[in-house]
């Protein structure tokens, strides 16, 4: 309906309305979230540009008097390691390299003296799955082809390696017959603690490495852990995934808490573990039993298909480190499609809906971008910012891509990192610990068979490719 304005004091009016239902306009689309259309590429990486953007303001390690490799507080050393397997995975969907020069500064600044991620401003607090998530990292690299670090410079293969090295080291069959420690020095609290997330990067490690690598000293490994795992019974014969035990109780008091990283590690190293095998019957249904458990348990009913942290969302509980989770199941439950491409459907059923609900709550801060944690909640911003948020929503929404992205590589497949299967073996660990099983010999074995598949160029890989 038209309005008519007979008076220069109502022209102006008529001028500061028009203003206001801009401003208003403007302000509800910003409310809606980030813009993003599922079945387009470009506003996939659009999307993904932009929280990917905003993540990095919250960064501040490439800035004077920061330090590489670090994010401020609160949040702790791990979570950046993190944070560069997620930039990492930015490049290989979206081919965008604005931020690879930061993180390889960031990465190789961590490394330590040993290059096996022991660095000493961490070592005295650092954790096995601290130090594992810089890992697997560096492992995301070698397989997406992020490029090489400089030729002096120590190699993403070989820094996975490492890490590997240091952690099979310390398998400690003293108590609960084997298994990680939380923690890595006697006189950190938690040092008494088993717990699953470090154990599943040790077998997320060895089901990749073997695949990368056609190490059979890898893949025997990522069996005794899987092995453990369910001994212990830090997973159930339904396929849910605990959190971990206390040694002084022989890891019979599992702490039954459920978080979606613990499955997600499983089942990426369930699926490499499934190609490797050539498609095992065991690894088949260990892979797919894995899923429906993650979906039964993590993804919501009432928002179908919705990605839900249930430990600590509906409560309202989620700690710094609990808002990152759901970074690494998306991240992993999407790379599991490569490796075992009939869970592709179904796996894709959750990422589409969760990655809508994700960029709607991209709608907080003064940017009107910043990604809230609960997706179940659509444009109604959760009101939450921080790392964590940006990392499991920038996962999920470039996890759209997986279909239009190549397998990862291998060392016969056009992987152009050097390894090291010796890489770590001189590093630094608790004397005080057991050393576990892996000793001198299967470590030259794993150097004698790697040479031989890089030098011969043999070893069948049986790519699965949808």
């Amino acid at each position: 309906m038209a309005i008519l304005f007979r008076s220069g004091r109502n022209r102006y009016l008529h001028t500061w309305l028009a203003s206001l239902i801009v401003v208003l306009v403007a302000t509800c689309r910003l409310a809606s979230g980030i813009q993003l259309t599922p079945d387009s590429a470009d506003s996939i990486k659009a999307a993904a540009k932009q929280v990917a953007e905003d993540l990095m303001t919250m960064y501040n390690g490439n800035q004077p008097g920061g330090i590489p490799g670090n994010l401020p507080a609160p949040y702790y050393w791990w979570q950046c390691g993190a944070m560069f397997g997620s930039l990492i995975d930015y490049y290989f969907y979206t081919g965008d390299d604005q931020f690879n020069d930061i993180v390889t500064e960031g990465m190789l600044y961590q490394v330590g003296p040993n290059n096996d991620y022991m660095t000493p401003n961490q070592t005295k607090t650092e954790g096995n799955d601290d130090q594992g998530f810089w890992a697997v990292a560096a492992m995301s690299a070698a397989e997406q082809k992020f490029p090489d670090p400089p030729a002096d410079k120590p190699q993403w293969l070989a820094l996975a390696q490492a890490v590997f090295n240091t952690q099979a080291m310390r398998w400690d069959t003293q108590y609960c017959n084997g298994g990680l420690r939380w923690q890595i020095f006697t006189f950190n609290t938690g040092y008494n603690y088993k717990n699953t997330i470090s154990n599943g990067i040790l077998f997320n490690l060895g089901a990749r490495l073997a695949m990368y690598t056609r190490n059979q000293t890898y893949a025997d490994w990522a069996e005794r852990v899987w092995n453990w795992t369910e001994g212990t019974g830090m997973m159930n014969q339904d396929y849910d995934f605990f959190d971990g035990g206390h040694t002084d109780k022989n890891c019979t008091d599992v702490n039954r808490q459920q978080w979606t990283y613990n499955a997600g590690v499983y089942l990426l190293g369930a699926a490499n573990m499934y190609n490797y095998t050539n498609g095992s019957d065991i690894w088949r249904e260990r892979v797919s039993l894995t899923l429906n458990a993650s979906n039964n348990f993590f993804f919501s009913q009432s928002v179908p298909n919705v990605m839900v942290e249930m430990q600590c969302e509906p409560s309202n509980t989620c700690d710094t480190d609990n808002w990152s989770f759901k970074a690494y199941l998306s991240r992993w439950m999407a790379a599991t499609t490569k490796m075992a491409p009939w869970t592709y459907d179904m796996v894709m059923e959750k990422v589409r809906a969760s990655a809508a609900g994700a960029a709607l709550q991209c709608s907080g801060g003064s940017s009107g971008t910043l990604c809230g944690m609960k997706w179940t909640e659509g444009a109604k911003y959760d009101g939450t910012t921080g790392v964590g948020q940006q990392m499991s929503a920038l996962e999920v929404i470039q996890s759209l891509l997986v279909s239009r992205v190549a397998a990862p590589v291998t060392n016969s497949t056009g992987g152009t990192s050097r390894g090291d299967p010796s890489a770590g073996s001189s590093g630094t660990f608790d004397p005080s610990l057991p050393h576990g099983t892996m000793q001198r010999r299967d470590r030259v074995g794993a150097g004698f068979l790697t040479t031989l598949v890089i030098i011969s160029g043999i070893g069948s890989v049986w790519w699965m490719i949808a």
